[in-house]
């Protein structure tokens, strides 16, 4: 009987394939491992979420579908399910079967290794970021000024990007999306993307209808979950 896997494929949601990874790069290595070990993907899950967080409900449905198929958990690198060793901890001492298709035949050890080394490698760049502006701000460098020219023109740009998408999240909306994950759902499936070519995720969707409602164009409050009402 063939083995069978669930792909789990996640793009952050400042940019599709900032790390050099898009979607499309992660479905064909994780088919290309799959066909090669013979093996039967049952189901593939995406999920538009920064690995910095830890909730994220698409990955908690896949391992969930995993455990009810008695499949194993496919993933193109580490780093798309975690950078986190105390999760990818969590996930392993749970008992669930994962790999790693760039190193499948990773054991356990080698695997918190990876992970520390990612989440090392995160707060070292943040580290060095704080250090530079700080010595920046040291030297006499006022920061910020060309940032609010910039600012001020992106915030403009961003604006008229969120004009033409009213229609769209109107419709969302008449065809009863009540929560802000809802309109981004809607959003995904009839096509539309954000304004470097990714999925919505919840963030990115709050965002835009946080600027439509500044230019009352539509207003979709947002509770920390639902979008209630709708108006021009």
């Amino acid at each position: 009987m063939a083995k069978r896997f669930i792909s789990y494929l996640r793009v952050s949601t400042t940019r599709q394939g900032q790390s050099g990874l898009g979607l499309e790069a992660q479905r064909e290595q994780v088919e290309a491992y799959i066909r090669r070990t013979g093996g039967e993907l049952v189901a593939e899950y995406i999920e538009v979420e920064s690995g910095k967080i830890h909730d994220r409900p698409v990955l908690v449905k896949s391992i969930s579908h995993c455990k009810k198929a008695g499949a194993t958990l496919a993933i193109a690198k580490l780093d798309r399910l975690a950078r986190s060793v105390a999760f990818i901890a969590s996930l392993m001492e749970a008992g669930t079967d994962f790999v790693a298709v760039d190193m499948p035949s990773a054991n356990a050890l080698m695997l918190h290794l990876m992970a520390a080394f990612a989440e090392h490698e995160r707060s070292e760049i943040s580290a060095r970021t704080k250090a530079a502006l700080a010595a920046a701000k040291a030297r006499g460098v006022v920061l910020g000024t060309n940032g609010k020219v910039l600012a001020k023109r992106y915030r403009a740009e961003a604006f008229d990007w969120a004009i033409t998408l009213s229609g769209p999240v109107a419709t969302a909306r008449a065809t009863g999306a009540v929560t802000i994950r809802d309109v981004a759902r809607e959003l995904n499936l009839a096509g539309h993307r954000t304004r470097t070519g990714a999925l919505w995720a919840t963030s990115t969707t709050k965002r835009l209808l946080d600027r439509l409602q500044f230019e009352n164009l539509s207003s979709l409050p947002d509770d920390g979950a639902k979008c209630v009402g709708h108006s021009k």
